[in-house]
Parts: C-alpha cells; sequence; structure tokens
C-alpha cells in the first residue's frame, strides 16, 4: 500500500493506499486554528484534487479534548486591539474560501468529530460531504458571547436546521450533543470514537462509491444512535424563537412556564445585543437564499462591523482573557441597537 507523509507543526498529511490522511495537530489548543494551519490544509486539498492517488479524504484532530475549537481566539483579541483588522479578515477570507473548498471538493470529504467542536472546527467538518460525529461531542457556536457572530457558513447551516432550533443556538450561544448535531444537520451520522480506525480501515472498501453510498454503507457498519435533547425541546423553541425580532422573542421566551425558556432568556440576555441583531438577521437572510457562497459574503461583512466595534475586544477579554463573565457592552440594551446600520451590512451591497 502507497503511503506518503507529510508532517508540519500543526498539520500531518498522508496517503493510504486511496486515502488522503489530513489530522489537525495541535492538541493543546484543542486544535485551534492559524494562518498556517489554513493555508496547509487549502494547499494539501488543492494538491491532492488532481492527485489519481486520492479517492477520498480523511480529516480529523489530533488527541481526545477534541476536532477543533475553532480560530485562536486571543490572536483575534490581538488584531483587534492592535490594529490588525484587515489581517484578519484576510484570515477570515482564507478560512472562508477553504469551508466552501471542502463543500464542494470533487472527491468525497469525510470528517471525524469528537470532543468539542466549535466555530471554525464547524466550518471544516459540517460542510463535508460525509461528516461522521461521536455522540457525546459537544459542537458550540457561541459567537454572540463575545461579540461576534457566527460564521464559516454557520448562519446557513443554523439557516437550514429543524424549524427555528437555529435561531436558538446562534442566539443563547448553546451547546449542543453529536446527536444533536445529526438533528440540525451539521452532521450525518453517529459513530462511537472508539470505532473511528475502523471506520478508516473500511473506507478502501469503498473507493469509487458515490459519497452517498459511502454514507450509508458506513451507517449500517458502524452507526449508532442516541437521542437528540434538542428534538424534544423543538415545539417551545419554534413557538418562542418564530417571533419577528428579538424583542418578540425575549417577549415569548418570558411568557413560557417552561423552566429551559427562562434560562434560554438569561443567556440571550447575557449575550452582546448588536451581536444577537446581526446574528438573527444573518440566520434570516440565509434561510431566504440559501446559498453557501452568499452566506459566505454575508458573514464576511459582518465580521469586517463587528471587529471595528468594541464589544467584541471587550467580548474576549471578558470570557477569555480575564474571565470574569461580565463583558459591558455597547449598547447594552437592544433599544439603542443600530438596526439600520446591521440591515445595511447584512444587505447585498450590489
Amino acid at each position: 500500500m502507497n503511503r506518503t507523509i507529510t508532517i508540519t507543526t500543526l498539520i500531518s498529511s498522508s496517503v493510504l493506499g486511496p486515502l488522503g490522511m489530513l489530522v489537525l495537530q495541535r492538541p493543546e489548543r484543542i486544535n485551534a486554528l492559524t494562518r498556517a494551519m489554513l493555508q496547509e490544509l487549502t494547499d494539501v486539498l488543492t494538491t491532492w484534487r488532481d492527485d489519481p492517488r486520492v479517492s477520498m479524504v480523511v480529516l480529523r484532530g489530533e488527541g481526545i479534548r477534541g476536532f477543533c475549537s475553532g480560530g485562536d481566539i486571543k490572536d483575534f483579541h490581538h488584531a483587534v486591539t492592535n490594529g490588525g483588522h484587515a489581517r484578519f479578515l484576510d484570515l477570515l477570507g482564507m478560512e472562508f474560501a477553504l469551508d466552501e473548498m471542502i463543500a464542494t471538493y470533487p472527491k468525497p470529504v469525510i470528517t471525524l468529530v469528537h470532543g468539542l467542536c466549535m466555530g471554525g472546527g464547524i466550518g471544516l467538518s459540517s460542510h463535508a460531504a460525509i461528516r461522521i460525529t461521536a455522540p457525546d461531542a459537544h459542537y458550540a457556536m457561541p459567537e454572540t458571547r463575545i461579540g461576534y457572530s457566527p460564521d464559516v457558513g454557520g448562519t446557513l447551516l443554523s439557516a437550514r436546521a429543524p424549524g427555528h432550533l437555529g435561531e436558538y443556538l446562534v442566539l443563547t450561544a448553546d451547546t449542543f450533543t453529536g446527536a444533536d448535531a445529526v438533528e440540525l444537520g451539521f452532521a450525518d451520522m453517529l459513530v462511537d470514537a472508539e470505532r473511528f480506525e475502523e471506520v478508516i480501515e473500511a473506507l478502501p472498501d469503498f473507493e469509487s462509491m458515490p459519497a452517498a453510498d459511502i454514507a450509508a454503507g458506513l451507517e449500517v457498519l458502524f452507526g449508532s444512535f442516541a437521542a437528540s435533547p434538542l428534538a424534544s425541546a423543538q415545539p417551545w423553541i419554534d413557538e418562542a424563537f418564530g417571533a419577528p425580532t428579538l424583542e418578540g422573542i425575549l417577549g415569548r421566551l418570558d411568557a413560557m412556564t417552561h423552566p429551559a425558556a427562562a434560562e434560554a432568556a438569561a443567556r440571550m440576555r447575557a449575550n452582546c445585543p448588536t451581536s444577537l441583531e446581526c446574528a438573527l438577521l444573518a440566520v434570516r437572510a440565509a434561510r431566504a437564499e440559501d446559498h453557501l457562497p452568499s452566506a459566505l459574503a454575508r458573514e464576511l461583512r459582518v465580521a469586517d462591523y463587528l471587529m471595528h466595534r468594541d464589544d467584541l475586544a471587550e467580548g474576549i477579554r471578558a470570557q477569555v482573557i480575564d474571565k470574569d463573565r461580565s463583558p459591558a457592552w455597547n449598547p447594552a440594551d437592544l433599544v439603542q441597537v443600530d438596526r439600520e446600520k446591521i440591515a445595511a451590512v447584512i444587505a447585498d451591497p450590489q
């Protein structure tokens, strides 16, 4: 079996028979993405696109803590507090282009998610052709907690989720399980993480098959089942988060007797008001279009807007650096949010 291996500091790429193997190798930071990692992933996938040895690509993360914790948030903070806005926006553009490459790749990309998968990790995993997750994986789009808004195509993934579960997730910044990820459409099947090596060993048997047939075969051989907590909560979530405005959503939550509704309202009120408005409008715009390139372009415009506001640096400071969990949002009240400006950013400039 032919095998070639290239190992950089943070990425391992190898060809094992018909498989192109990509492993994120920054386990001490739960494989948080850097510019170098994004560039390496892009370069390898570009090379393998026309490599006749490679029939399918497997992407996974090293270490027991998780697949990928997203972008390096401290680098983000340094950029927005030291005039590095343009440089970081360029990095985001590179990341979004990589996510679109994975979504449109001509060969099946199989992602194996365990442990933590958030932010940029969702971008890498949930746009692939075959998305496998461990039942006890923990997904998250926590952006509104730090003064940012979901990106990497997360607004479109949320828009495609059943009912208004997507709005619930981006506005509360709540975590969800691997079982939820399948219910929401962020993953295709559940496989216990202990069986990931068996999945990889079986993949050559599916060489040259369409992605749908590969997925069906893998699920028959290795699939497991776990109930989705969010599925059972969908009735009250749909009722509340189907309201047309943030104030309407909070009003419906406040009127409910369900204890989880009060918890959701509290989480929303703790998050950045400007980010909440951006996230809500971005998800609903993505739902109307159902087009990944448009969603990514919109997310990049929103990122540019939010990076130039003090809320982002303050949110990262409070949640990640000082960890006092007490960000001072400006504005702190939904009534004062500049909705006209946000609507202009969301709208297609063309």
